[in-house]
C-alpha cells in the first residue's frame, strides 16, 4: 500500500565516468576519465550540472567549483565484478554481483552456434569480438547476399545479432534474439542479447535506432520489484525495462535517442504519479563513447544540461532527482573501445539535499537504498541510504 506521494526521478547518463576507479588496473583501464575527455574538447557547456555540484565532486574541480551547490554531490565506485550495463544497473537497483557475467573473447562455442542456426533457420557470419560499426561494413554485403546473420560480441557479456532491415524484417530479428536469449543460459548466460538492425548500401551501411536488448533475468529481488510490489508507479524510460528483463514495471516508454528520453521525462514530470521514474540515456555510450567521439559526447552532455533548464522547474517540492551513471566509456581512451572501470558521479536534487557532500560511496547500491528509504519500501539491499 502506498504510504507517500513522493516521486523519484532516477536518470542514468549511460557511461559518464568520473575518473579511473581504484581497481582500474585489474580491468586494463588505468588513465581512463570520461568526463575529463569531454572537458578537454572545449565543447562542454554544463552550467546547470555545475550549479548542482558536479565540479565540487572530488577529482572534478577542473569543471569549475560552485560555492553554493543546489544539490548534494559525490561519486560512487562499483563493487560488482564487471563494468557492463547490466551489472551496473543491477547494482544501482541494489544488487552487487560477486561474479562477472561470462564473456567470449574467442567467439561463442561452435556447437552452440550450430544449434542456434538450426533453431532460427539462418546461418551466421563473424562470431568474434568486433566493433558494431566495423562489423556491418565488413560483413554487410555477404549478409545481404547469403541471408546469414552477423553475430558478434565485445569485451562485455553480450551476444549481438546484426541484420539489414531489407533482408531480415525487424520482427524476425527480434524473434531471433528472443530465441538466442532462451538458449543462452548457464555458462553461456550472457548479460544481454542485442538486436542490431542496420540499413543503407555499401560502403555506407548504418545502424538504425531500432536496437532492442534482451537481458538475463535479474538474480534477486531488485529495487524496481519492490516499487512495483508496493503498489507504486514504476516507470521505465529507454532501455531500463530491457535491462531488467521486463520485470518490475507498471509502464515502459521505449526511446530511440537521448532527445526522446528527455522528452519522455519532461512529460512524466507534468503528470501525477507516485513512485519511481527510472531512465537511461544511452546515446552517451552507444553514439559517442564506443565510437570514440569526444566532441559528440561533450555536445550531448551540454544538450542534457540545457534540457535541465526545462526539467528542473517541473519538479515539485517533495520530488527527488538522482543523476548518475552505470560505468565509464572514455571517448579518448586508446587501449580499447570498450567500457572503462571508473567512478561515476552522483547528484541528488531535492528539498533536503542542497549543498551536501556525499563523499565517495563504496557501491552504486546506495542509490537503491536511498530510493527505498524515500518511498518507505519494504526492501533490503547491498547499499545504505544516503
Amino acid at each position: 500500500m502506498k504510504k507517500t506521494k513522493k516521486r523519484v526521478f532516477l536518470i542514468v547518463l549511460d557511461s559518464l565516468g568520473a575518473g579511473e576507479a581504484p581497481d582500474a588496473e585489474r580491468f586494463g583501464d588505468v588513465g581512463s576519465f570520461t568526463l575529463k575527455s569531454c572537458f578537454e574538447t572545449g565543447k562542454l557547456e554544463i552550467p546547470n550540472l555545475c550549479r548542482m555540484g558536479l565540479g565540487a565532486i572530488e577529482g572534478l574541480s577542473f569543471l569549475g567549483e560552485c560555492k553554493n551547490p543546489i544539490a548534494a554531490f559525490g561519486k560512487m565506485r562499483e563493487a560488482s565484478e564487471g563494468k557492463d550495463t547490466t551489472i551496473g544497473h543491477w547494482e544501482i537497483a541494489g544488487h552487487i554481483s560477486e561474479k562477472p557475467l561470462p564473456t567470449f573473447p574467442h567467439g561463442f562455442p561452435e556447437d552452440f552456434m550450430e544449434a542456434f542456426s538450426r533453431k532460427v533457420g539462418r546461418g551466421w557470419l563473424c562470431n568474434a569480438p568486433y566493433s558494431g560499426t566495423a562489423v556491418i561494413q565488413e560483413y554487410g554485403e555477404e549478409h545481404l547476399r547469403t541471408g546469414k546473420l552477423i553475430v558478434y560480441t565485445s569485451a562485455d557479456s553480450v551476444f549481438q545479432v546484426a541484420a539489414h532491415t531489407d533482408k531480415v524484417p525487424l520482427n524476425e530479428l527480434y524473434s531471433i534474439c528472443e530465441t538466442a536469449r532462451e538458449m543462452l543460459t548457464g555458462e553461456l548466460g550472457v548479460g544481454r542479447v542485442i538486436a542490431r538492425p542496420f540499413e543503407g548500401h555499401t560502403p555506407n551501411f548504418r545502424r538504425t535506432a531500432d536496437r532492442r536488448d534482451y537481458s538475463l533475468m535479474p538474480p534477486v529481488r531488485m529495487l524496481t520489484d519492490a516499487v512495483y510490489e508496493s503498489g507504486f508507479d514504476s516507470i521505465s524510460v529507454g532501455k531500463i525495462v530491457d535491462i531488467f528483463a521486463g520485470r518490475g514495471f507498471t509502464e515502459s516508454i521505449r526511446t530511440h535517442s537521448n532527445q526522446e528520453g528527455m522528452e519522455a521525462l519532461s512529460e512524466w514530470a507534468k503528470k501525477d504519479f507516485c513512485g519511481l521514474c527510472f531512465a537511461n540515456l544511452v546515446d552517451f555510450d552507444s553514439l559517442w563513447g564506443h565510437r570514440r567521439d569526444a566532441e559528440g559526447y561533450a555536445r550531448g552532455l551540454s544538450s542534457f544540461d540545457a534540457w535541465l533548464d526545462e526539467f528542473l522547474p517541473l519538479l515539485r517540492k517533495e520530488d527527488l532527482l538522482i543523476i548518475t551513471a552505470d560505468h565509464g566509456c572514455d571517448p579518448r581512451f586508446t587501449a580499447s573501445t570498450d567500457h572503462t572501470r571508473e567512478y561515476v558521479p552522483l547528484l541528488v536534487y531535492g528539498a533536503d539535499a542542497r549543498g551536501k557532500s556525499l563523499g565517495i560511496r563504496n557501491t552504486f547500491a546506495d542509490v537503491a537504498a536511498t530510493v527505498a528509504s524515500i518511498l518507505e519500501l519494504d526492501f533490503s539491499c547491498d547499499g545504505r541510504p544516503i
